[in-house]
């Protein structure tokens, strides 16, 4: 019988596969199995495979049988070969997807001119502890330092939100004149105005 990868489980891991089948900064042997699992996809048999990543074809059955039995996780190291991964790539590409999204709390103007967000008790704007209570709802456990480091090394940009005081609406009403500072501004010290006197 031919051996073949699997149909993706549905677009998002199939995005994923071949995201990370060209990924630069991903780790080598996880392109590498993904890149299996895109060429079978497209067509190519075990011996071409083999024959394209200069690799065993017992290789690359191996990692079409991982794949078509546990998907993405199925292409990750076993535990007891070096340190195990905290989080699989799966679940890396979930978050890095997920900040790409609109915050669920952020109000945005629908076209009947009201503000409206998806849940108004989630966060207006993302940030790394937002985004890791969001991953953790998930079901991806994850620490802030974690998506910090997934974030950089995704080269993932972060936007602030526009301030409500900088609305683009003419019939916005600023929240008027902040509140004066505790402390008064000290005065210049004024200069003598005495002449001064000069030796002879």
């Amino acid at each position: 019988m031919v051996l073949r990868a699997r149909a993706g489980r549905d677009e998002g891991e199939q995005a994923v596969v071949r995201r990370l089948a060209a990924a630069r900064k991903a780790p080598k042997v996880l392109v590498e199995r993904c890149r299996m699992v895109e060429l079978s996809w497209d067509g190519w048999l075990v011996p071409q495979i083999a024959d394209e990543l200069r690799c065993s074809q017992k290789t690359v059955r191996r990692w079409l049988h991982r794949f078509n039995r546990s998907g993405l996780e199925g292409l990750e190291d076993l535990g007891g070969q070096g340190r195990k991964r905290r989080i699989t790539e799966a679940e890396r590409s979930r978050i890095i997807a997920m900040v790409k999204l609109t915050p669920p709390g952020r109000l945005e103007v629908q076209p009947s001119n009201e503000m409206w967000a998806a849940d108004e008790s989630g966060p207006s704007e993302w940030t790394l502890d937002a985004v890791a209570a969001a991953a953790r709802d998930l079901g991806i456990e994850v620490s802030r330092s974690q998506v910090r480091r997934i974030l950089l090394a995704e080269g993932v940009r972060w936007r602030r939100t526009r301030s409500w005081t900088r609305s683009r609406d003419a019939d916005f009403e600023g929240k008027g004149r902040g509140s004066s500072s505790s402390t008064p501004a000290r005065p210049p010290a004024r200069r003598s105005s005495a002449p001064t006197s000069s030796a002879r």
